[in-house]
C-alpha cells in the first residue's frame, strides 16, 4: 500500500460530454402478432441461438404491445443483456436507466447496475477501438468513470451480491485505466516544459491513484518537475515518498 506523508505535498497555484440520446425504438413490423407467452418464448429461443438482434426486436415488440403484462419487468432485464451482447451500447444504457428509475428497490437491481457497468466499459473501448482497431488510453474517461461508480455502488450497498466479486476486479482495471490517463497528461506537460502543470497533475494523481501501478512513474515526473523549478523542499518531499514506496528507484533518498 502506498504510504502518503501526513504532510501533503502542496499544489503549486495556477489558473486551470456525454451526448444524450433517447431510447426511441419503434415496434419492429417484422415481429409476428402473437400472444405475450409465445413472443417471450420466441425471444428466449433467439437468445439461446445467440441471435441477439432478433431477440431484442421481439422483446421491443412485446414491450410495446403488452407494456403492463406479466413479462414487462423481465423484458427490460433481457433487453439490457441483448443490447450488451449486440453492442448496442446507447440503447442498453437507456433501458438500464429507465429500469433503475422505475424500479429503485427491485431485487435484481444489482444485476442492472452490473450490466450497466459492463455496457459503459464496452462503450469506453468502442470510441476508437471498434472503429480503428486501436486502444487509446487518453480517450474521454467519462464512460470509465461512470462504470466505476456503478461497480462501486454494488460493492458498497450490495456487498453480498453475486456480482460483487467481479465488480471489484473490474474496478481495479478501470482505476488503472484512469491512472494511466493521468500519467499521460502529466508526461505531456513535462515534455513541453510546463513543469508547474506537470507537478500539479502529479499531485492530482496521488489524490486518487496512489495505489496503482503507475505511482512510481508519476513520482519521477514530480521530482523532475520540482527540480526544474528549483523547488527543493517539494522535490525532497517527493523523493521521500519515493523512498517509502519504491526504495530501489534511483530517485529515492539514500
Amino acid at each position: 500500500m502506498f504510504r502518503l506523508f501526513q504532510k501533503v505535498l502542496l499544489v503549486i497555484p495556477m489558473s486551470v460530454m456525454l451526448s444524450s440520446c433517447s431510447w426511441n425504438d419503434t415496434e419492429p413490423e417484422s415481429v409476428e402478432d402473437k400472444s405475450p407467452v409465445a413472443l417471450y418464448e420466441d425471444a428466449q429461443n433467439a437468445m439461446r441461438d445467440q441471435d441477439y438482434k432478433k431477440a431484442s426486436e421481439i422483446l421491443v415488440a412485446l414491450d410495446a404491445r403488452y407494456p403492463y403484462g406479466g413479462y414487462s419487468t423481465q423484458v427490460q432485464l433481457d433487453l439490457i443483456y441483448c443490447y450488451y451482447k449486440d453492442e448496442e451500447n446507447v440503447k442498453g444504457i437507456q433501458v438500464a436507466d429507465r429500469f433503475i428509475k422505475a424500479n429503485p428497490t427491485h431485487k435484481d437491481l444489482d444485476y442492472v447496475y452490473y450490466m450497466r457497468g459492463l455496457i459503459l466499459m464496452q462503450q469506453d473501448t468502442d470510441l476508437l477501438h471498434t472503429i480503428f482497431g486501436v486502444d487509446r488510453y487518453d480517450r474521454d474517461p467519462s464512460y470509465a468513470k461512470e462504470a466505476f461508480r456503478d461497480f462501486n455502488f454494488i460493492i458498497t450497498l450490495m456487498p453480498n451480491s453475486k456480482y460483487a466479486p467481479d465488480a471489484k476486479i473490474r474496478m481495479l482495471s478501470l482505476k488503472n485505466r484512469l491512472a494511466r490517463q493521468e500519467l499521460a497528461a502529466a508526461q505531456y506537460y513535462y515534455d513541453r516544459r510546463a513543469y508547474i502543470a506537470a507537478a500539479n497533475r502529479g499531485k492530482k494523481f496521488l489524490d486518487s491513484f496512489y495505489d496503482t501501478k503507475y505511482a512510481e512513474q508519476i513520482l519521477e515526473i514530480m521530482i523532475n518537475s520540482y527540480s526544474k523549478l528549483k523547488l527543493t523542499d517539494m522535490e525532497n518531499e517527493a523523493r521521500n515518498l519515493m523512498s517509502l514506496n519504491f526504495p530501489e528507484n534511483r530517485m529515492a533518498l539514500r
